[in-house]
Formats: C-alpha cells, sequence, structure tokens
C-alpha cells in the first residue's frame, strides 16, 4: 500500500529518489520520510501529510548524498504522525529502514529488544525490524538482515541502509512487492516500477524470501539462508507517458475516458481475424487440464469481486459450470472445499492484493489449478499462478478502479470463449457475440460523448447523505460497483442491492432525499425492474435510471434517466457502468474531494 523507492549510484540521491516518491503518492498514504547518507552522515526528515510537506522541510537539505531511501505511509499501527513515519532507525541512528507490510509478531519482539536496553521512539510495528538488525550487525549489513528476519513472522517489502555499511542498499521482500531497477552506474529499490521509468526499464522481480545486494556496479541476490539465486532481468513494456495526466483534471477521469483504448487493448491478438476463435496465449499449456474443469471458484476483493461476479453469470450461463465468487480475505481464513478438477481464478488490478495472493496461495496447497486475471506483469500474482491472462489496460493511477474493472468483464467474456472452445461447446461460439463484443468500444465512447447531462444530475444529488444502487441479473454486480466507486470517492453512504431485494428491509430508507439509481436496460428481467421502480416513486424516491437508448417509456417512469447503447445481456455492464463512474466522478469533484487519494484508502492494498 506504502511507497517505497530506495536508490545507490553515481547521481546525487535526493532529487531521484524525491522524483520517484511523487510517482507514487496515488498509492495512498499519509505520511512521508526520506533518510540518506550524506557526508558520512545518515540524515533523515520525516512529516505529516503529503510529499509537499516533506519537500518543504528538506529545503534544499541532503544535497550531496548518492545513497538513500524514501518512503510513504499508509497508517496501520500507530497513526499518522511524524514520530510514526518512516524511515526508522536503530538506537545509534546509524541503520535506517523502510518497511512495507505487518509484522505480526511484533509486540514479541520489541518486548525482547526493550529487556536487551533498546529504546523505542515510534508505535509502529515497522521499527522493531531496525533494533532487531542492529542487534545482529557486525560489519555486514546483508548478514544482519538475514539474521535478523528469520524471527520475523509477517509481510515485508524492506529498503536498508547502513552508515557503517555504506557502499550497500539492502532489499528484501516477503509478501509484499519488490523491485529492483538495473540502471547505469546505479540501482534502484522500488515497490511500484512506476517510481523508476525515469532512470530506467530494466527490472528484477524480487520472489518471497529473496534478499538483494545492491552497490553501485552491481545487485546480488540470495534466500534468507545466504543460498545465491539467479534472478532474470525484465524489459517494462510501457512509458512513462501513461503515468501522467495528459491534460486530464484527475487520473480517474483520464482513466474513463481511456476505456475505448484498454477495451480494444483486452482484444488485441485473442481473436481470430474473421473467425470467433479465441487464442489465449498465457492458458495454452494448461488447455487439458480447464477441459477438465468441473467447478470454478472466483477469488477477488473490491472491485475485482464485483468483476468476479459478473464472470459468474457468464460462464453459468454460457458453460454450465458451477461458479463460486468468494471474497478472498474469507476464503484464506476457513476450510475451503477443493475438490479435484476445481479450478480458483483470481482477480486483481495490482496483482499484489494480499488477501487475493493468500488466497491462492491457500488454494493451491489444497491442489486446486490457479488461473489469474491481473493488469501487472511481473506481480506476484501474475507469476505465482499456474497460468492467466492480462488486461493490458495499462498503469492505473487513481485510487478508485474504473478501467480495470471494465477490462475484466471484457477478459471474462473473452475466457468463456476460450473455454468453450477447449471443452468442445460449439453452440456458445456465435460469431455475433464475437462482434458484439468488438462495438462495445465504440459505444463506450458514444456514452463518454453525453457527459453534459450527467454533470447536471450531479449537481442536483452532490449534497445527498445517502444513495441506492438497483440492479437485476447480470446489472446487480454493476449496481454494487456504482455504489462502491460512490462511497470510495465522494463519502457519501451508498448501498447497491438486487433490485428485487429492496422490499426486504432497504425499502424502509426511501424518502424524498434519497436518490435511487436504477440500471433499467431492457434486458431479461426488464419488466420486474419497472415493477421495482414503481414501489420506489410511490414512496417519494427520486429515480435516476440507465436505460437502453430505444427505451421510450422510462423516462415518463422516472425523475432522470442517463442512456447508453444496446448489446446483449452478457457485455450491458461494461455500458451501464460507464454513467455510474462519471455521476461519482462529478459529484466528488462538486464536493471537493480529492478524487484520486481519497482519504484512507490506497491503491494496491498489500496488508491485511
Amino acid at each position: 500500500m506504502c511507497g517505497i523507492v530506495g536508490y545507490i549510484g553515481e547521481n546525487k540521491a535526493r532529487p531521484v529518489l524525491m522524483n520517484g516518491i511523487r510517482r507514487l503518492e496515488y498509492r495512498g498514504y499519509d505520511s512521508a520520510g526520506i533518510s540518506i547518507i550524506n557526508d558520512n552522515k545518515m540524515v533523515s526528515e520525516r512529516s505529516v501529510g503529503f510529499v509537499d510537506e516533506l519537500e518543504k522541510k528538506l529545503n534544499g537539505k541532503f544535497d550531496k548524498g548518492t545513497l538513500g531511501i524514501v518512503h510513504t505511509r499508509w497508517a496501520t499501527h500507530g497513526a499518522p504522525t511524524v514520530e510514526n513515519a518512516h524511515p526508522h532507525c536503530d538506537c545509534t541512528g546509524n541503520i535506517s529502514i523502510v518497511h512495507n507490510g505487518i509484522i505480526e509478531n511484533y509486540n514479541y519482539l520489541k518486548a525482547k529488544l526493550e529487556k536487551e536496553g533498546h529504546i523505542f521512539k515510534s508505535e509502529t510495528d515497522s521499527e522493531v525490524i531496525a533494533h532487531l538488525i542492529e542487534s545482529y550487525f557486525e560489519g555486514e549489513l546483508e548478514d544482519a538482515v538475514r539474521r535478523a528476519l528469520r524471527e520475523v513472522d509477517g509481510a515485508y517489502g524492506l529498503a536498508i541502509i547502513s552508515l557503517d555499511d555504506p557502499g550497500k542498499l539492502i532489499a528484501a521482500r516477503r509478501g509484499s512487492p519488490l523491485i529492483v531497477g538495473i540502471g547505469k552506474g546505479g540501482h534502484f529499490i522500488t515497490s511500484d516500477v512506476a517510481a523508476i521509468l525515469e532512470y530506467t526499464k530494466e527490472v528484477v522481480y524480487l520472489d518471497d524470501n529473496e534478499i538483494a545486494v545492491l552497490t553501485r556496479e552491481k545487485m546480488e541476490t540470495t534466500d534468507i539462508d545466504n543460498v545465491q539465486i539467479s534472478k532474470s532481468i525484465d524489459a517494462v513494456q510501457w512509458n512513462l507517458d501513461k503515468t501522467e495526466k495528459g491534460g486530464y483534471e484527475h487520473f480517474m477521469l483520464k482513466e474513463i475516458y481511456e476505456q475505448p483504448q484498454s477495451l480494444r487493448d483486452a482484444m488485441l491478438g485473442r481473436f481470430e481475424k474473421d473467425s470467433n476463435l479465441v487464442h489465449l496465449g498465457g492458458l495454452k499449456e494448461k488447455e487439458d487440464v480447464l477441459r477438465d474443469v468441473r467447478r470454478i471458484i472466483i477469488a477477488a476483493c473490491g472491485t475485482s469481486w464485483n468483476a468476479g461476479l459478473i464472470g459468474e453469470y457468464m460462464i453459468e450461463e454460457h458453460l454450465e459450470i458451477p461458479v463460486e465468487v468468494e471474497y478472498a480475505s474469507e476464503f484464506r481464513y476457513r476450510n475451503p472445499i477443493i475438490e479435484e478438477g476445481t479450478m480458483v481464478l483470481v482477480i486483481s488490478q495490482s496483482g499484489e492484493t494480499a488477501d487475493t495472493l493468500a488466497a491462492m496461495q491457500e488454494a493451491k496447497k489444497k491442489g486446486a489449478v490457479i488461473l489469474s486475471i491481473c493488469n501487472v506483469v511481473g506481480s506476484s500474482i501474475a507469476r505465482e499462478s499456474d497460468c492467466g491472462i492480462f488486461l493490458h489496460a495499462g498503469p492505473e493511477i487513481g485510487v478508485a478502479s474504473t478501467k480495470a474493472f471494465t477490462s475484466q468483464i471484457a477478459v471474462l467474456f473473452i475466457l468463456t470463449f476460450f473455454l468453450a472452445r477447449v471443452r468442445g461447446k460449439k453452440e456458445v461460439l456465435s460469431s455475433d457475440l464475437i462482434n458484439k463484443l468488438r462495438e462495445i468500444p465504440g459505444q463506450v465512447q458514444q456514452i463518454l460523448d453525453k457527459k453534459d447531462q450527467i454533470i447536471k444530475i450531479a449537481q442536483l444529488y452532490g449534497d445527498s447523505n445517502n444513495f441506492l444502487y438497483l440492479g437485476r441479473g447480470y446489472n446487480y454486480p454493476v449496481a454494487l460497483e456504482g455504489a462502491l466507486k460512490l462511497k470510495e470517492i465522494s463519502y457519501i453512504h451508498a448501498e447497491g442491492y438486487p433490485a428485487a431485494e429492496m422490499k426486504h428491509g432497504p425499502i424502509a430508507l426511501i424518502d424524498k432525499n434519497m436518490p435511487v439509481v436504477f440500471i433499467a436496460t431492457t434486458d431479461r428481467v426488464y419488466a420486474k425492474v419497472l415493477n421495482n421502480i414503481e414501489e420506489v416513486r410511490t414512496r417519494g424516491g427520486k429515480v435516476i435510471a440507465i436505460a437502453n437508448e430505444q427505451n421510450n417509456e422510462i423516462s415518463e417512469m422516472v425523475d432522470h434517466v442517463l442512456y447508453v447503447p444496446e448489446t446483449i445481456d452478457v457485455l450491458t455492464p461494461i455500458l451501464s457502468v460507464i454513467p455510474l463512474q462519471l455521476l461519482a466522478y462529478h459529484i466528488a469533484v462538486m464536493r471537493g474531494c480529492d478524487v484520486d487519494k481519497p482519504r484512507n484508502l490506497a491503491k494496491s492494498v498489500t496488508v491485511e
């Protein structure tokens, strides 16, 4: 969740570190700090708030050092204060560390270290690592790190420097993403490749229980027991301009408007020309296994969970394979039944979501074949799954996911066709269905071109304290996603429900002050949705409907209509969610909210 950048090289460290950490501000954080070995001294500065506050405190200081680490913190243990901000130092002030993750046995370690005379200055779990390394330090920093980490339970992504071993930058990873950048005349550590693209595109992805020792000239990688590990160097495929706003006011708005292209990219190269045959290179070696799958469990969190629910409907309707959608955070802590022939499909935008990663690992232990859908090449989930599909949506900087969600739906549709082919379900392989998918990017663009009406509705209802989102069938998950978007970025309380469930409790909330959003496209349950709309109207609720352009009757039944083009039921969610993304965005802007960095949220949730 937090951001880490480390640098050792020929250039001055401070501008490299500060440039890098600014590119990670989108991840969500509440404090920041930096340590640099400068003029043979370990110097540090920390601040509460955004990186700008840290920059003000630096005010040109620490301008000679060429080795340092910087961090943005999202609070877990201890409130956002200067004392709790990273980096943390040992008692001597000679060892400085930054840490992502959670140390589960920190209370035990802290009590032990305090008995040995160590003095702690923060409430964090992370500080114990600095003191633990100090207790083992005998001149070689990497040796002390290895010995210390053998005592640590929990997750960590670590960058460590020491004044007593000043030619090294140490990286260590278990359960929290960490990447090494290979540069000219220096090396980098980062939790997110966006931080270092300005300097290099050559990266090494660390795996769990690996430690990298970086100098200006070289990188050596071992495991925690000091066994040498040979690592491959990968080339990052996207450019720095993908992480810029490109003239948009917010990253979220840019990413909403990128969806026609991100959807095209999700399809690119996956269909034979003038054919309904699907090719997914990441699944090729597992075709025999996938042919015999008898049950599918989808594990995901947040927006990815909502996409997974749409995937459940697709697969059960077209392939008649039983599917269950699980919250990954719950899946990992019970005893899930994994029978022979079970496939676990994990979905994560970042590929680093801690709960989803742990659910995947639990399923692997129980013998399931793991298929992943994620957006980040080289991510933990992508590397540890048995097979997978990338979204190719490009970097998503806004904390509230938009283009990843629609790309996930498109990829789930493509996966359904792929499974139909390998399982011999010829009746599913309709060119008409594929052609409908090919039309979707252009239809999304049509919706984006009609923003003015959405802005007017946002102005009317932006002061509301509660919203209700209702849908049925494929549009029920869209109701969940619409409510989630509004909650995330505008801080308005919103709930999504199956429309028929409204009368089983939520209907008690409806009055003239309650806007109710219905996804009322003309699908097979449309008539039922109209009945639910009447139930709201008779109780004075204000109704905003998402409807198809050819629908001439619904405008007489509701207060406002936002029209979307017609498509088949299974693809409707890609279209019906677009107005809801824009509605949430414009309401949040009107309320003065920080759209790209909502309070209390982080882009990649790498802790429990």
